[in-house]
């Protein structure tokens, strides 16, 4: 791809990786590159630097907050609106609810978008680091320590946990963040997106030495790496959708050095270390218990100071540390300097070996010729056995959603009256349905079949519905009772009910008639294999195939196409 005069946006600009690429790329000459940080400041600071550096005026933008919250909270330490209900609240309906336009467009990551517009995205932020580390087993422990106080539990006090837990569940997070991502992408006609991501270990197995804890390896550390590895998974069904942006990631499997070399004051979790200090006779017997927390009065030497490497997002290390994490054998390292360099190579069109979708792409097994050389023996068996069982297989409702079952039996209902395409085609949607109402009313069978399945039958009044015991649509999710609205029934009838109203046949016959023209369109006389759905796949139409009709409907208005085969 071309980036001269491209917009382009490094999530997380101002660390290690993303400061490495925004100086490779701007020998591209990019139209504007936007940094972004957590903190205003960083933001702020590495733009004038690279700008000053580079000698360019306003190449380099500055943006800040967490791109994984809502815009509300984007400048608000997580601690703040965690300990506030009403914004908890709000955090878990981010989370977990179904995924509205309102919630799209109030996103932290849909706001950037919408400001900047950007033709490329490069997102060097830590995203397994930061789901990961809110750390989930914290929350079970406080849960734990309240259900077990039988005589004075707090309800209050336990719900907050059980919130907080649910705040910090990482698999609904993470589909959620994708999901803004794509959509707001999709929207502002992003062509490009390009993923720094992590191993989680620094390429080290189960018996990493480095684990942040007392146990070896650490769940959190797993919980990292299984983060890492599950959004590497959903970038690559990304990547598998058709008009969305070209994906690329890459996956450093070393520790990443260095930013800097430099004698100062050492801080943790940006505090300074103290020094304190207790003569030799203070010293205390072993035995009774162990008081982690020493209250004693300590006599006080100001804070820790001395030589140390900055490796930007992955901490400070000492000369020991760093030695010991970069022996050949340990995690060794490689340099931010190498990784911008692989990135700008493969946003420019070369190739390095180091993207980890093309790996997975290559490597993943694809549908093969002789299943599909198969399918064909298996679909003439089951027709065999319908005729000879006098039945019809429509639909059991295990595969879903429950429109898929809803379709094929409104195709079914069409093929029992009217066995071909023209005869459904020139029939009025009146007489339509009439015919297909008058059957289910004479076809117990048929609509006991649709009902039990949990498919609802809407009357062609729109008023009247059929039901059985159990229904998929609505979901069990939206609550046990639910206020009926014309919105709501229009949702229902389109996403799980069995649609007998005129203008649900309507559109059936579009479909019929598109499918016809769309095939009649290119039809190739030489008979090359550039058409698949020819007249020969729809039996020149004198038969209605309600599995190819619906996944007709799948690839062209459910916009379902595999991209890959």
């Amino acid at each position: 791809m071309d980036i001269q005069n491209k917009k382009i946006l490094i999530l997380g600009g101002w660390g290690l990786v993303g400061s490495a690429i925004a100086r490779r790329i701007a020998e591209g000459k990019p139209g504007q590159v936007i940094l972004t940080s957590l903190q205003k400041q960083e933001a702020i600071d590495i733009c004038q630097k690279l700008n000053k550096e580079l000698k360019k005026k306003n190449l380099f933008i500055p943006w800040w907050g967490n791109i994984f919250v809502r815009r509300e909270f984007k400048d608000v330490d997580r601690s703040v609106y965690l300990n506030n209900s009403k914004h908890r609240r709000k955090v878990i309906g981010d989370t977990v609810d179904e995924l509205s336009p309102k919630m799209l467009r109030e996103s932290s990551i849909y706001c950037l978008l919408s400001e900047f517009k950007p033709d490329i995205i490069i997102d060097c932020i830590n995203t397994a680091t930061a789901i990961a580390y809110q750390n989930i087993y914290k929350s079970y422990s406080d849960i734990l320590k309240i259900t077990d106080n039988k005589k004075n539990r707090d309800y209050d006090e336990l719900l907050e946990s059980v919130e907080k837990m649910m705040c910090s569940s990482y698999i609904p997070q993470l589909i959620r963040h994708v999901q803004l991502l794509y959509n707001s992408m999709i929207k502002f006609d992003t062509k490009y997106y390009f993923k720094v991501g992590t191993s989680g270990t620094g390429g080290m197995g189960l018996n990493i030495p480095f684990t942040h804890s007392e146990e070896k390896p650490s769940r959190v550390l797993l919980s990292k790496s299984s983060i890492a590895g599950a959004q590497t998974l959903l970038l690559f069904l990304m990547a598998r959708t058709p008009k969305g942006p070209m994906i690329k990631e890459v996956k450093p499997t070393a520790s990443i050095a260095w930013k800097k070399i430099t004698y100062g004051e050492i801080r943790k979790k940006s505090k300074p270390i103290e020094l304190f200090d207790y003569s030799m006779s203070d010293a205390v017997n072993l035995g009774g218990t162990f008081k982690l927390d020493e209250k004693k009065k300590r006599k006080k030497r100001g804070t820790l100071k001395t030589v140390y490497i900055d490796t930007g997002e992955n901490g400070i290390f000492s000369r020991g540390e760093f030695e010991a994490i970069t022996t050949n054998g340990q995690m060794e390292f490689v340099t931010p300097e190498e990784i911008a360099e692989n990135i700008y190579r493969e946003l420019i069109g070369g190739n390095t070996g180091n993207d980890i979708i093309s790996a997975l792409d290559s490597s993943a097994m694809e549908p093969s010729y002789r299943a599909g050389f198969l399918q064909h023996s298996a679909v003439a068996k089951i027709k065999e056995l319908e005729l000879k069982n006098k039945t019809w297989s429509v639909a059991f409702e295990m595969l879903g959603p429950p429109r898929l079952s809803k379709l094929l039996y409104e195709a079914h209902l069409i093929k029992l009256c009217y066995k071909d395409f023209n005869n459904f085609i020139n029939e009025s949607t009146k007489n339509i349905t009439a015919k297909i109402f008058t059957l289910l009313a004479k076809d117990a069978k048929l609509r006991s079949e649709i009902i039990s399945l949990g498919l609802p039958i809407l009357f062609p009044d729109g008023k009247k519905i059929l039901r059985g015991k159990d229904v998929i649509i609505p979901a069990l999710a939206q609550g046990e009772e639910i206020k009926v609205t014309s919105a709501n029934a229009e949702k229902w009838a389109h996403d799980g009910w069995v649609d007998l109203r005129e203008a649900n046949w309507k559109s059936w016959k579009h479909r019929f008639v598109n499918i016809m023209k769309t095939t009649e369109k290119n039809f190739d006389s030489s008979f090359s294999s550039r058409e698949s759905f020819n007249n020969e796949y729809w039996d020149n139409y004198e038969d209605i195939n309600i599995g190819k009709i619906v996944g007709w409907i799948f690839i062209n208005e459910e916009k379902g196409l595999r991209m890959k085969g």
